[in-house]
């Protein structure tokens, strides 16, 4: 997988607004923010000129429910953020809340990727997440989007949610692949506290996903669609040839983005090797009350220096299938050279050219590998070169 080049920008949008709130989710959105969003939408647009943002290479609008927005709304913003030619486009959306119509007018706004909330396919798994959609609704969307001209079309899926048997999900990979995407994300569930999910697993009400059946789905998941002709490019995403997510890939590169709206954030890097990340105030009434004020959206940042990032870098890197670089051949031999030998030998890393990557069996245990690693980068100095 190649790196994004330097030139890439993105602007990712956040829309706050959700018809209903699902079980497991603790992001930044409100089902009762309604009567805020044409206001909402200007604070954006106006958020975007203040800025004076360089052409972006991938724009990004996610929540939350970025559907619901009427199309004239979601195009306004748009139509303010400047793109570079052939920018990719993407808009999160909930199966319930689309039509044809509402498609025609993405793909004239410039619209040209769709990510739909699927999740699961069988009408129990969803119940237990707190879905409102009709699995039905999903082919429906889907068939929409297809007659409205989009190619470029993710679904999103979660395995391990209480109640969902490997037959279950094994259903689901199957209707999924049936709509013929080009992009499939599929992510295990994760209890947050302060969910109705996470409550309920606290008070022993919900039992807690389960981390050999987890796995298990993992590995049907990665068969299914590998037999589908996708190649998994990240942990938790599978694409067809050059059907990637250029959006993605800039977090996972550490390229360069703005976060328009409440909670969003961004990230710029300086030309010193520090990087800079940043995010907006919270709630959507803060973040209208700062632009209206002409004052600053942002509510905090970072100063990350060349040591975070060097982690940061290989923490994000060895996520994707482009992994990190292997030593130079007259390097001396240094404990992270030791880690990854370690790592090989236990079949949880191996080599692909001049890079190291993780095996399947890697890709289960991420946070273990990435912590040795991480503890072997620490030990060593100087920083080692090149774990790009």
């Amino acid at each position: 997988m190649a790196r994004v080049s330097d030139d890439q920008f993105g602007v990712y949008v956040h829309v706050p607004f959700c018809a209903s709130r699902c079980d497991y989710c603790d992001f930044a959105t409100w089902t009762d923010r309604a009567h805020l969003i044409d206001d909402y939408v200007e604070a954006c647009v106006v958020d975007v000129q203040r800025r004076k943002l360089p052409p972006a290479t991938s724009v990004f609008f996610g929540g939350g429910t970025p559907s619901l927005l009427e199309p004239e709304l979601l195009a306004r913003v748009l139509d303010a953020i400047p793109r570079a030619p052939g920018a990719e486009v993407t808009v999160e959306c909930n199966p319930d809340s689309v039509d044809r119509a509402k498609f025609d007018m993405y793909a004239s706004a410039g619209v040209n990727r769709l990510s739909f909330g699927v999740q699961s396919m069988r009408a129990h798994v969803l119940a237990s997440l707190g879905r409102t959609h009709d699995p039905a609704n999903v082919d429906k969307a889907v068939a929409w989007a297809r007659d409205a001209g989009f190619q470029s079309i993710n679904l999103d899926l979660i395995y391990g949610s209480p109640g969902e048997s490997v037959d279950d999900w094994r259903a689901t990979l199957d209707a999924a692949l049936a709509l013929e995407p080009s992009h499939v994300s599929a992510y295990a569930l994760t209890v947050e506290p302060g969910t109705p999910l996470g409550r309920a697993v606290a008070a022993g009400e919900r039992a807690a996903p389960d981390d050999d059946d987890q796995a298990t789905k993992y590995e049907i998941a990665d068969d299914r669609l590998h037999a589908a002709g996708f190649h998994w490019y990240e942990i938790s995403n599978w694409a067809l040839p050059g059907e990637e997510c250029r959006h993605n890939l800039l977090y996972w590169d550490q390229g360069e983005y703005a976060g328009i709206g409440c909670a969003a954030h961004g990230h710029t890097e300086a030309i010193d090797g520090w990087g800079r990340r940043w995010w907006n105030l919270r709630t959507p009434d803060r973040y209208l009350a700062a632009v209206a004020a002409g004052d600053s959206t942002e509510a905090g940042d970072e100063r990350l220096d060349p040591a975070t990032r060097e982690a940061e870098r290989l923490t994000l890197m060895l996520r994707t299938r482009g992994g990190i670089k292997l030593r130079s051949a007259n390097a001396d031999f240094s404990p992270m050279d030791a880690c990854i030998d370690d790592l090989s030998g236990a079949g949880l890393l191996e080599t692909d050219g001049d890079r190291v990557v993780l095996t399947r069996r890697g890709r289960l245990l991420a946070n273990d590998v990435v912590a040795r690693l991480l503890i072997a980068l620490d030990q060593q100095a100087p920083s080692p070169a090149g774990t790009r």
